[in-house]
């Protein structure tokens, strides 16, 4: 009785799901899977688990070409060109593509054609990853190409590519351009724009570069926790999370420099680490929540040296990634040939602004920064006040590559006392296309001098800076108490390096899966029309949109505009909200 029940109740349903399933798919959906069936039916695994054996690929042909020779390849079929017995086609493989030639009778040389006839023709598709076994050959238009004897099925696709296609007159239409289509999808982004893998090479180049550089000077590569009891090393806001086990709060890390200067004072003379940190804070062209910087700290350096190696570094990666110490980043051309231009922080700020910083009260700052209608609060200290300066009014203006130096003792709780002037420190940023890449210390190793920046930065916590530091790490104090070597760090934010190296205007370019906001699904019971689902996808691009404003972008008229809107608020998959500025529309 309970199994009549159960059938009687959701057996519909599971039926009703089934069939919306089949309704959100493409009619070439449908077909592909239909193909996947009928390739079954044939006895053919779709999706096989032996090893293929691959012993070239499309740039060691290319390279290494010779007629007749033997291959194995295996890729995505990208493009077909059948006429009856015969078919050239585009195999796209990790190096690029190659020509691929099929002819029937030489694939299937009994009388049983189905190989090519059926398999091959009929159920194959763009994007299917299949295996070959043939020999090389030039065709008459002198083009390198793979005589196919044997092919296999690898792997079917069941959702075409958003391939683009070019027409007679050479105009592109349907590329796959939208950017966050293309962040959401990154593998389709690089199987249908091949360039996009250029970036992640040089990416890979960059690291190795500068890896290659740290070794060779003798500095030891380390790794540090990710998970902290105490978020240091860094002003920034941290994600938190649980340790269930130890019943403790955690932090995911903002920065390693805490735990690397422990290596220091345990006795390495240099460490570095490629160190993936997470902040909580806005994302933008420049910002990603979680991102990767390289810290290095070499003991019995200052900045004045570690000034000299940067510019070292940076023209070693430079060279490596790009073949030149030039770069073009947007309408500017970048030279990081060393050596790099030299200027105070008080000196830029007065320079750009006419305002000096030095020996001023921190209400003088704040009157000041207002007078240059620079937003400040009374959360803001004498750093932060200096730092909204610098940023409004000044680091814009440096292109190519400059070290800002001696920052305000306020701006720089970790950073050694100015030799020459007790109210600053020893330290540099530098700057390329208005944006720091590099910031750099003296390390303070005052284990006293340290305790008492910390409390100041508990003060300005207090005061509400949610930048500032909310701990007072007392093993850090620990080790330095044993005592620290004279030390310089420096840290290099390596997406936004790799951004100046490539041309590329926003960080999401050089992130292979940048964050995203989490993509608006309809419940799986409701059925929309086609307005209902076109006035929904408006909705979801714009996030949030005025009511007025959505109406003039549907184009409905006045009657189906009424049911359109009436129909998502009632599948609730919209909701209407009115604000003070007026009624706005948003997916649910």
């Amino acid at each position: 009785m309970l199994n009549y029940v159960i059938d009687c109740i959701f057996a519909p349903l599971l039926l009703s799901y089934k069939e919306y399933r089949i309704m959100q798919l493409s009619e070439q959906e449908v077909v592909r899977r239909e193909k996947l069936s009928k390739l079954r039916e044939l006895g053919i695994n779709p999706y096989p688990a032996d090893l293929f054996p691959v012993n070239h690929n499309s740039k060691q042909i290319k390279e290494n070409y010779a007629e007749s020779k033997q291959v194995v390849i295996a890729g995505r079929l990208m493009s077909r060109r059948i006429q009856g017995k015969a078919s050239f086609a585009e195999l796209q493989d990790a190096e690029g593509r190659i020509q691929v030639y099929f002819n029937r009778d030489e694939i299937c040389t009994g009388e049983d054609k189905t190989l090519y006839n059926d398999v091959y023709k009929k159920l194959l598709d763009i994007g299917d990853f299949i295996g070959i076994k043939g020999e090389l050959f030039t065709t008459q238009v002198g083009e390198k190409s793979v005589r196919v004897h044997k092919f296999v099925l690898l792997s079917k696709a069941l959702k075409p590519l958003p391939l683009p296609r070019t027409d007679a007159d050479g105009i592109v239409h349907d590329a796959f351009t939208d950017p966050e289509l293309r962040y959401r999808q990154r593998y389709a982004d690089l199987v249908v724009n091949p360039k996009v893998k250029e970036v992640f090479v040089k990416r890979t180049k960059m690291f190795n570069a500068m890896r290659d550089f740290f070794n060779t000077a003798g500095y030891f590569e380390v790794e540090t926790p990710v998970l902290q009891p105490i978020p240091g090393g860094a002003a920034a806001r941290p994600f938190i999370t649980h340790h269930n086990s130890l019943d403790i709060p955690l932090y995911m890390r903002i920065a390693n420099e805490l735990y690397l200067k422990r290596l220091i004072v345990g006795g390495f003379d240099g460490v570095y680490e490629f160190s993936k940190n997470f902040r909580n804070e806005g994302m933008d062209r420049t910002h990603n929540p979680e991102f990767t910087a390289m810290e290095i700290y070499v003991a019995y350096k200052d900045y004045n040296w570690m000034m000299g190696f940067c510019e070292q570094l940076l023209e070693h990666c430079a060279i490596a990634v790009n073949g030149t110490t030039k770069a073009t980043f947007g309408e500017h051309e970048i030279d990081f040939k060393a050596p790099y231009a030299r200027i105070t922080m008080a000196d830029s700020i007065k320079h750009f602004t006419g305002f000096d910083i030095t020996n001023k009260t921190e209400d003088e700052i704040r009157t000041a920064a207002k007078s240059m209608n620079i937003e400040v609060d009374a959360t803001m200290g004498k750093g932060k006040l200096i730092d909204e300066i610098f940023g409004e009014k000044c680091e814009g203006n440096y292109i190519q590559p400059t070290y800002i130096t001696d920052y305000p003792k306020e701006m720089s709780p970790l950073c050694k006392e100015h030799r020459d002037n007790p109210e600053l420190t020893e330290r540099f940023e530098l700057m390329v296309c208005g944006k720091e890449i590099a910031n750099a210390y003296s390390e303070l190793n005052d284990p006293i001098d340290q305790r008492e920046r910390f409390e100041h930065q508990l003060k300005l916590a207090a005061k509400g800076d949610d930048e500032a530091t909310e701990f007072i790490d007392e093993d850090f104090l620990r080790a330095l108490e044993y005592g620290m070597p004279p030390t310089s760090g420096m840290g290099i934010g390596m997406d936004r390096l790799i951004m100046f190296l490539t041309n590329n205007q926003s960080i999401q370019e050089v992130l292979f899966f940048p964050q995203m906001r989490p993509e608006q699904r309809i419940a799986a019971d409701v059925a929309l029309t086609d307005d209902e689902k076109s006035l929904l996808d408006i909705i979801t691009k714009a996030e949030k949109i005025d009511l007025n404003e959505l109406k003039t972008q549907s184009g409905l008229s006045n009657k189906k505009w009424d049911k359109t809107i009436k129909g998502l608020t009632k599948k609730e998959v919209a909701k209407v909200s009115k604000t003070d500025e007026g009624l706005f529309v948003e997916a649910v």
